[in-house]
């Protein structure tokens, strides 16, 4: 353990420090279930990040005062960093309860339990991290280390078991401003998280004992240094990344701001489709000539109530719409092939390139399926109960195989994802030869007017820098946006409106370090930062 300073004349801080290593009972759980609640206000879209200055460093006292014995503390370590966590998710994702009000009648039962069952589930990765640091714990500023290790990986093992969920992670607090966001395309995700913590946490040994720090600024200090070499970089390499197009291409995206009731309501068919007609030929200007302008049109997920392939008047109303020289890029639910006779039960969510004539050329199916919104686990034994998934599909979607770049006309091979799977650094890959853009379809109505559709695009927006491609993102209520290969929000749409954005699609640029090595750069460091911090454990410092 780490001792504080205590006098009575010293500062309000120092007192306040000791307190929280000293508290116990409810009063730790609610210190550091507060914590983690003001920690989420560093994400989008808020973006407050100087807050985690002020609630990492309760996560070092928390540790500091876990009760000892047998255990060396790490059952006091972890309580805290669960409760943490709960309150990091509880404010970070409060917003999947939306979900559960597109059908109350149906689904509205289940929303306290959703609201407060995800956040308590991803809290186990946070005490997982927290007994991890314990058991790494020495005294000194080496325990910023520690926890930077042990949190990272519980982090990473967050966005990667049971399916993954890397929702929020701690990095993306480095992301709120483009110039620090740029170390992404050197290090990635993880290794922003890793630093943040680190970073954020170095307060802390501000308040220890002078035997325990005989320089109790220099942590700090070193950090601050450090946010402001990253700053430096990323402003350096944005100056020489400026935007730049691909020649001859025109790109449109539909907006159609359609209720989740209506988007879903196969007897509004007609209605959604001649919305979406509509909205797709509006001018934009005196000079437009609506989708006579445009080379790609792009629409978002699962845009139809039906099954398109099997609506010849559909297909029929697109071909009239596209003119010649313009393709159509749009998501649906696809069928699989059946036999004679055989019922539908379960199908794909797909992403279909369609030609003028109302031919389709390619297909992509996703893989990345979402837990209990596409499928559920045991599903045919929570069936037997009367329970279903969000989609209402019998028998849950289908996941695709593989992820693979399709060939476009009239532009370069685009690498699709369907909704959440762009919020996967480690599946943001395709097979051959590197794709010239990203393309993420999505339907955040599901989240209505709340910051879900703002971390939503701040996660994608990631993606571009880490791989240094262009992203373009159509959504049904927003956000959709075209972002240029530095990360730079070209164009886009609000959220809640409905509308078609036009813009050119920016050229990629030369695949950065993190595109070329993914994580190994970050695992071999946060590795070699872990044998350091064992071996001073060890040697008992």
């Amino acid at each position: 353990m780490t001792a504080i300073e205590t006098t009575h004349t010293a500062p309000a801080v120092t007192r306040l420090a000791h307190w929280i290593v000293l508290s116990w009972g409810w009063r730790r759980a609610l210190v550091a279930m507060a914590a983690g609640a003001c920690s989420a206000l560093a994400m989008a879209p808020l973006d407050a990040w100087p807050v985690l200055f002020f609630t990492f460093p309760v996560l070092v006292w928390l540790t500091d005062g876990a009760p000892g014995g047998r255990l060396g503390g790490v059952p006091g370590a972890a309580a805290a960093g669960w409760w943490f966590g709960f309150g990091y998710h509880l404010i970070g994702l409060y917003w999947v309860g939306y979900a559960f009000l597109v059908d109350v009648k149906t689904f509205g039962w289940l929303l306290p339990f959703a609201v407060t069952a995800l956040p308590a589930g991803m809290a186990i990765y946070t005490a997982l991290g927290l007994a991890l640091a314990r058991l790494l714990w020495t005294r000194g500023p080496m325990r910023l280390l520690a926890l930077a290790v042990a949190l990272t990986a519980a982090e990473w093992l967050r966005g990667h078991l049971f399916t993954g969920f890397p929702w929020n992670a701690y990095g993306y607090a480095l992301t709120g401003s483009l110039s620090l966001a740029q170390s992404a395309s050197l290090i990635g995700v993880w290794g922003l998280t890793f630093v943040s913590i680190a970073v954020f946490a170095s307060p802390a040994v501000l308040f220890d004992e002078r035997s325990d720090t005989r320089r109790p600024w220099l942590p700090l200090a070193l950090s601050v240094a450090l946010l402001v070499a990253l700053a430096g970089y990323g402003a350096f390499r944005l100056s020489r990344t400026p935007t730049q197009f691909v020649d001859n291409v025109r790109l449109r995206i539909m907006q159609p701001n359609l209720p989740q009731d209506e988007k879903f309501n196969y007897a509004a068919k007609q209605r959604v489709m001649s919305h979406y007609l509509e909205l797709s030929d509006r001018s934009t200007g005196p000079q437009s000539s609506g989708v006579r302008d445009v080379t790609h049109l792009i629409w978002p997920e699962s845009a139809f109530p039906f099954l398109l392939t099997r609506e010849p008047d559909a297909m029929a109303q697109i071909a009239q719409l596209l003119p010649q020289g313009t393709v159509l890029i749009t998501g649906a639910v696809r069928a699989p092939e059946l036999a004679p006779g055989q019922k539908l039960e379960r199908a794909y969510n797909s992403i279909y390139v369609i030609d003028h004539d109302g031919s389709i050329l390619s297909v992509y199916d996703k893989i990345h399926l979402v837990p209990f919104g596409e499928y559920l686990p045991f599903q045919d034994f929570l069936e037997s109960l009367g329970i279903m998934q969000l989609t209402k599909l019998p028998g849950g979607f289908i996941p695709g195989e593989r992820r693979r770049a399709l060939d476009v006309p009239r532009a370069p091979r685009v690498l699709p994802f369907v909704c959440y799977e762009i919020v996967f650094p480690g599946e943001v890959h395709a097979d051959g030869e590197r794709p010239g853009w990203l393309i993420n379809l999505t339907n955040d109505g599901w989240f209505g007017i709340s910051s879900g559709p703002y971390q939503h695009l701040r996660q994608a927006q990631l993606r571009s820098i880490e791989l240094g491609l262009p992203l373009v993102r159509a959504a049904n209520t927003g956000i959709s946006a075209v972002i240029d290969p530095a990360g730079r929000i070209v164009r886009s749409l609000p959220l809640g409106i409905e509308g078609v954005l036009d813009a050119q699609l920016p050229r990629p640029i030369d695949a950065p370090i993190y595109a070329r090595i993914g994580d190994a750069g970050v695992f071999l460091t946060v590795g070699f930062i872990a044998i350091i911090v064992i071996r001073r454990r060890t040697r008992g410092s």
